[in-house]
């Protein structure tokens, strides 16, 4: 994971979601029914500002879905906010389910909180994460599958050999997977033998 910053709100978002969407709650006093979907097509508003990378993987996804960071089973009223969606891809939103309060949010982590390390490519906790926010973030790491999900790992290995081949530079890799860019500069910094 790394940082990302708040999206500004869609100029239309207000008109296009949230009044009609809290409209459609008043009406629906059952609870177990899914909050009707509008907020799809505001999607590339919220890739855009994610600069198109899932917000926990920190990779780019060409097919990321609204996270609502806090779940609307757990918090209904929130389900047509903006302030409440993250970019996120599909299997980590499916992972994440309703346990807003066990995962971080994109939004509260600094970028050195975690790195990626070579030659295994897994994703690890350093020891800038504050003491009060461990169990959060290695509960994220492991519930969403971001240390060593094979699918992960494979993501970032595919961009650093695009790296390594000459196919992407060391700008393009960090567009695409910052985190793996930042293993690499480590890596250089240090003398380190990259894999």
């Amino acid at each position: 994971m790394i940082r990302v910053q708040p999206v500004p709100e869609p100029a239309q978002f207000d008109s296009k979601v949230r009044q009609p969407g809290n409209a459609w709650l008043a009406q629906i006093n059952d609870t177990t029914v899914r909050p009707k979907d509008l907020w799809s097509h505001f999607l590339s508003d919220l890739a855009d500002g994610f600069g198109n990378r899932c917000g926990y993987r920190a990779m780019w996804d060409t097919d990321g879905t609204v996270d609502h960071y806090l779940s609307c089973k757990n918090h209904r009223h929130l389900a047509y906010e903006w302030s409440n969606y993250r970019f996120s891809s599909g299997s980590v939103n499916s992972s994440k389910k309703n346990l807003d309060n066990l995962t971080l949010d994109p939004f509260e982590v600094d970028d050195n909180w975690f790195e990626v390390i070579f030659p295994s490519f897994q994703l690890v906790l350093t020891n800038n994460v504050p003491t009060n926010m461990r169990d959060k973030a290695q509960f994220t790491l492991d519930r969403l599958k971001l240390r060593n999900g094979n699918k992960v790992r494979e993501a970032r290995r595919l961009y650093y050999g695009l790296y390594r081949d000459g196919k992407i530079t060391l700008e393009g890799l960090r567009t695409f997977a910052p985190q793996v860019a930042r293993a690499v500069e480590r890596a250089q910094a240090l003398n380190e033998p990259l894999p």
